[in-house]
């Protein structure tokens, strides 16, 4: 949901550890939290701070003080088969004055054996033999309350199935004679440098239609895997009445959604994933959900208020859904469980959690500015659910210390992604929202004489220092229609006509080139993580619409064309295999993320650009017209050697770059105090180049 999110860039206002006369005095006496201590400037907003971490704290020891223990929701509610093969079922529905399941079982009707009863707290059971439902059935719930009736899904129904005739949604029994057996039972991902592959599962195929788990599995996974992504961020998962709200409209936040297949197609792949060194991360929706009353949780008892607010705060303003009531310990239960859930049943590795900035202000972040650190610490700002936020992270890695949690948010909150003992939230990562805007306004705004190096490295790695990010050039955002993919706004309806190998258009070279270079750019300057959208590592056309009145109800777009990619004679083999490179060589050097960015170059006039990380230094020429001999850098003395260009001719570029050569600095006296020395290189216009320090040789001591 990021495209709905406030377009600010206050992450980028201030970095901890900049220091100045006009600081704020620190108090003595008072302990502070490593996140002031690392920014005297949030010392202001201490008490704030400090009260949010008190906060959490305070209501994990109301819950019992042991979130694994306490997010097992999924095995009370619901429909489960005993050991001693009788069937229980239970429903939270307070407001319910008679709850009966009716289903195959009953014909539809309502029958006394499945009548609930009502016990403490508003929680409904019914005790079932075993011959009384079996698998495959499908079944709702018939709810009364005073003034009203309707049949319901259960709230914690793990699989839901649509009829493709009627379109009616229906809870189904699942419960399989055998279970899924995993081969991968103890994964652990490899993730320094983590490199993420967005998906959709539903659009990854090649074909017009709705695509499976299976397929993915089978098609798609190998794709990446030869990729070289080390994990992949698996969209519209929970089940959703819509396919066009591209997942974001939950209705049951327990199923995975059936319209990709089975249970166990979904856990083969994730299988299959961790088999390849591939982590799964699951993009999970705690933000709002659907407004659906029948296959949604929205009057799921009569009720208005049951897992949502009942008073204005109820309607999210912007995206026709509902908000969840954060300060019910009910809701909690709910939604810590629904995490620990899809880690326990299905092994994800972790999650993305979308619509973050909805979640941290009343107003929802909408038409707010976010201009400095007041904006975070004014009272706007939703406590309870910062501290639900925060008990989620502190779930999801008490369960599995591996696992990977990744905040879309766009308002720039100090602490999101840092540790919750250092007073943040404690997100492993926060998505770089801005950096997919930037690209978009200088491809909109700007001509190529006016790229700006110093512009460009200035958004790449202005960030908070203490927090991780995740950086992109664009996500599934910038590729639904309406808007257009970066190559679609460099090549246009060129890419119609001259995408074959053996056609020279200007267009397209200039396309094929700037799309490497702002790929090859953002991913050198990560300080967490990279993210690609599926396709766009190849240069796919055209725009994401899925199928919908307004298009006929068409599957034309809402697919991957990877027929493109595999033809000999077009240019997408060239991005894609330039992509590979890319991928390769920073995801081969461990750790690359935490190495420190050394500026060695940056003037705007001549459009150029240089940085190293470790032994690695990456040069750009952003120029679209000049070419330089012999362009001076000052880099650290020694040889160098070019281990990619996006000049190769395998890679769609001309071969101006002689990657044979050894290059070698030349000391200057005026430099040498400052441990540098010029290196001089021929720089093509429009190309970008990585050369690799040479170790030195030791002299050999003679004995």
């Amino acid at each position: 949901m990021g495209s709905k999110d406030n377009k600010s860039r206050p992450e980028a206002a201030v970095k901890p550890g900049k220091v100045n006369a006009r600081q704020p005095r620190r108090k003595a006496a008072a302990k502070l939290l490593p996140i002031i201590k690392n920014d005297p400037w949030l010392e202001p907003y201490a008490d704030a701070i400090n009260g949010r971490h008190e906060d959490a704290v305070r209501k994990l020891k109301e819950l019992g003080g042991n979130l694994i223990d306490f997010a097992n929701a999924h095995h009370y509610f619901g429909l489960h088969h005993n050991a001693d093969g009788t069937w229980t079922f239970r429903e939270w529905a307070p407001n319910a004055t008679a709850i009966t399941l009716i289903g195959d079982f009953s014909c539809w009707q309502e029958e006394a054996m499945y009548a609930l009863r009502r016990g403490d707290n508003g929680v409904w059971v019914v005790n079932l033999p075993d011959e009384a439902i079996r698998h495959g059935d499908l079944y709702k719930m018939m709810v009364r309350w005073d003034g009203g009736e309707g049949q319901r899904i259960p709230a914690y129904a793990t699989r839901v199935v649509q009829d493709s005739d009627t379109a009616i949604f229906s809870a189904q029994v699942w419960e399989p004679a055998e279970t899924y057996q995993w081969s991968c039972g103890n994964f652990v991902p490899d993730t320094k440098p983590l490199l993420i592959y967005e998906c959709h599962i539903g659009m990854a195929q090649n074909r017009e239609g709705v695509g499976t788990y299976s397929e993915f599995r089978e098609k798609v996974l190998p794709r990446i895997a030869a990729d070289g992504y080390n994990a992949i961020q698996i969209m519209a998962i929970q089940e959703h009445p819509y396919y066009g709200s591209f997942g974001y409209h939950v209705s049951s936040f327990f199923a995975a959604s059936s319209r990709f297949g089975a249970p166990e197609e979904l856990k083969a792949l994730i299988d299959a994933a961790h088999a390849e060194g591939i982590a799964v991360i699951m993009d999970i929706v705690h933000s709002h959900a659907v407004k659906n009353e029948v296959e949604g949780l929205g009057r799921l008892d009569g009720s208005y208020d049951l897992y949502f607010y009942g008073d204005g705060r109820r309607e999210h303003p912007a995206w026709d859904s509902l908000c969840f009531d954060y300060g019910k310990n009910e809701v909690l239960h709910f939604l810590l469980s629904n995490c620990k859930y899809w880690m326990e049943e299905y092994h994800f590795d972790g999650f993305r959690f979308d619509g973050v900035t909805s979640m941290l202000y009343y107003n929802h972040g909408l038409g707010q500015a976010f201009g400095g650190y007041g904006d975070y610490y004014n009272g706007a700002q939703d406590t309870n659910a910062i501290t639900y936020l925060t008990l989620a992270n502190e779930l999801i890695h008490d369960y599995n210390r591996h696992a990977i949690t990744i905040a879309e948010e766009m308002s720039g909150m100090p602490g999101l992604a840092l540790p919750i003992k250092d007073g943040g939230i404690g997100f492993d990562y926060r998505m770089a929202m801005g950096i997919p805007d930037y690209w978009i306004k200088t491809l909109k705004e700007k001509k190529d004489e006016d790229w700006h190096p110093t512009s460009i490295y200035w958004e790449l790695t202005n960030r908070r220092a203490d927090e991780k990010t995740i950086s992109y050039v664009e996500s599934h955002d910038q590729a639904l229609v309406g808007d257009k993919t970066v190559i679609f706004r460099l090549i246009d309806k060129e890419m119609y006509w001259h995408m074959e190998k053996n056609d020279d258009n200007m267009t397209v070279a200039r396309g094929m080139a700037l799309h490497k270079m702002i790929r090859l750019v953002t991913l050198a300057t990560i300080n967490g993580g990279y993210l690609n959208f599926m396709g766009n590592e190849f240069g796919h056309p055209e725009w994401i619409d899925f199928p919908r009145e307004g298009n006929g109800w068409s599957y034309k777009y809402a697919r991957r064309q990877w027929d493109l990619v595999d033809r000999e004679d077009l240019k997408y083999q060239y991005l894609n295999d330039f992509d590979n490179a890319m991928v390769e060589l920073i995801g081969s050097h461990y750790n690359f993320q935490a190495l420190p960015i050394r500026k060695l170059w940056e003037k705007d006039d001549d459009q150029v650009l240089a940085f190293m990380r470790g032994d690695l230094v990456f040069v750009f020429n952003f120029n679209p017209f000049k070419s330089f001999e012999g362009y001076g850098i000052l880099a650290p003395g020694g040889s160098y050697r070019t281990v990619l260009s996006t000049d190769r001719p395998e890679f769609g570029g001309y071969g101006n770059i002689d990657e044979s050569v050894v290059h070698l600095t030349v000391s200057d006296p005026l430099y040498a105090p400052h441990g540098v020395e010029w290196l001089k290189l021929y720089l093509p216009a429009r190309s970008a180049m990585v050369l690799r320090k040479v170790p030195s040789r030791q002299r050999r001591t003679k004995k």
